[in-house]
């Protein structure tokens, strides 16, 4: 069928536009096909991370439960080491942690929350471990970098186990009025009904008889 001069105009310009933009057309729709692609691939592939992941620190817990180190370490390891960008490797890291400390590993429990702090999205997740690294320094009587894992900012609902380590650290250090204050302000911070307040009243009352 023989087209009216309107549609032949509309089909030359439709034409001469695909001359121009034709090419960058193509390109845009491509870059937007792989975009979408790329995108679901990626989703794929997180999805399929976060799934090991999880089956691994399914094994780590019963590891844990059956209190083997070794295997705790092991498994651990694996997990953190294949699957590091999830939440799985940074609570795994904090079991480790834990598991080495106990077994007098300080060196390796140092390092595992050394890494949550460095790599953990979770911000209460980065003060969990800053703390327990304060303890592994405090109990081998480096008061001075404990207490830099103590300053700076952090969740206010750490504000009482900050300030309790505080003053764990100022009274062994013989400085009993800084861990006096300390004391005073984990007790300010917790509710009247939280049983922690009674053991935190207690190290203050120590600190009186000790002047």
């Amino acid at each position: 069928m023989a087209l009216d001069l309107e549609e032949q105009e509309q089909v030359d310009a439709l034409k001469d536009w695909w001359k121009q933009y034709g090419n960058k057309a193509l390109i845009a729709l491509t870059i937007f096909v792989l975009g979408v692609a790329g995108f679901s691939g990626w989703k794929g592939y997180q999805a399929k991370q976060t799934s090991e992941a999880a089956a691994l620190f399914d094994l780590l817990r019963k590891e844990l439960a059956a209190n083997d180190v070794k295997k705790i370490r092991d498994v651990g390891g694996q997990l953190i080491d294949k699957y590091p960008r999830t939440v799985y490797a940074t609570d795994a890291a904090m079991i480790v942690a834990k598991a080495n400390f106990e077994s007098g590993d300080a060196k390796s429990a140092k390092a595992q929350y050394q890494w949550v702090i460095g790599h953990a999205k979770q911000a209460q997740s980065k003060d969990l471990a800053r703390l327990r690294l304060a303890v592994v320094l405090l109990d081998e009587k480096n008061f001075t970098d404990a207490l830099k894992h103590l300053e700076g900012a952090h969740d206010a609902a750490f504000d009482p186990l900050f300030n309790d380590l505080r003053g764990d650290v100022y009274s062994l250090q013989g400085k009993s009025q800084d861990a006096r204050l300390a004391y005073q302000a984990a007790i300010g911070a917790l509710p009247k009904d939280n049983p922690f307040k009674n053991y935190v009243q207690l190290k203050l009352d120590a600190l009186g008889e000790q002047g």
